[in-house]
């Protein structure tokens, strides 16, 4: 049996909802927003494999099956496609219970190497909304002097109506980083793009930050399951002191009453990002790897 790997656009959604509701990990990949528009730039196809949606990247690794259909089955099954096409089978961003359950229908035949820098961190929706407590401090800080610098700052959700001024700026934070010089900065300012264009279609959840009129942060948003939100885009202007704080403080106060959690998604190694993560006092990390033969 020849497994069938196609590309796949926004109008594929329907098909693909069924096997996400099956989702039961809070893990930032597993939304069809994040496949879709990531898609490109990974090379990501998918098949259904006995009745299981799967993915694989460009590199040949494979997602871990969604869906009802019987997975010591499924795995077999991209186990002998792995052979024919003369490479190495392994899975990637594979959490700590799905290796588990691997192990469990292969005793011993995998192997796991966690990536740090991809690991997710999820927060307690109500910490985030609040930002009560000494440890964070020095959030509600940024957020005062937000608010003394900018009184007439206002918040609103993303509208079809907004969503212009949300490209503009997010065009403008592209100047001002230097994306198009930057093959990832590059990819992730695409995908923003591509978030803001297909908003209405994938039924994401967006809030937007104004000063003096002017839109200057927006951020969106999708379920990952029933008590998870996940953060996928942030976007603010740099320059403008307790932005970020502020559009991430409102957006959760906005949208995350209706989620215990708030996945933030991973550091990819940044220092910086790794810093500012940690900061905000993360209830756990989504720990993921890939998975190979021993």
């Amino acid at each position: 049996m020849t497994l069938e790997f196609k590309t796949f656009t926004v109008e594929d959604r329907d098909l693909f909802l069924p096997y996400y509701e099956q989702v039961d990990e809070r893990s930032c990949e597993l939304t069809f927003a994040n496949a879709v528009l990531w898609a490109p730039h990974y090379g990501v196809t998918y098949a259904i494999v006995n009745d299981m949606l799967v993915y694989r990247l460009e590199r040949g690794a494979y997602s871990y099956p969604l869906g009802k259909g019987d997975l010591k089955k499924t795995i077999e099954l991209l186990m002998e496609e792995s052979q024919k096409q003369g490479i190495e089978f392994s899975m990637c961003s594979i959490t700590p219970s799905r290796f588990e359950r691997l192990e469990e229908l292969f005793p011993g035949k995998f192997q796991i190497e966690y990536n740090r820098d991809l690991a997710d961190y999820v927060y307690l929706s109500e910490k985030l909304s609040t930002l009560a407590g000494k440890k964070l401090h020095g959030k509600r800080n940024h957020i005062n002097r937000f608010k003394e610098n900018n009184p007439d700052w206002t918040y609103e959700r993303i509208t079809e109506e907004n969503i212009p001024e949300c490209v503009a700026m997010a065009q403008d934070w592209r100047r001002e980083n230097e994306c198009d010089s930057d093959p990832e900065k590059y990819a992730e300012i695409c995908v923003t793009l591509n978030y803001l264009k297909y908003f209405k279609q994938l039924e994401l959840f967006g809030g937007v930050l104004r000063a003096n009129g002017k839109v200057i942060a927006f951020t969106i948003g999708e379920k990952v399951t029933d008590d998870t939100l996940v953060v996928h885009i942030e976007k603010a202007y740099a320059n403008i002191q307790g932005a970020y704080p502020m559009i991430n403080q409102q957006f959760v106060s906005d949208f995350g009453k209706d989620f215990l959690y708030i996945n933030r998604e991973e550091d990819t190694g940044s220092e910086g990002l790794r810093k500012a993560k940690l900061s905000y006092r993360p209830e756990f990390l989504v720990e993921k790897g890939d998975i190979t033969l021993r």
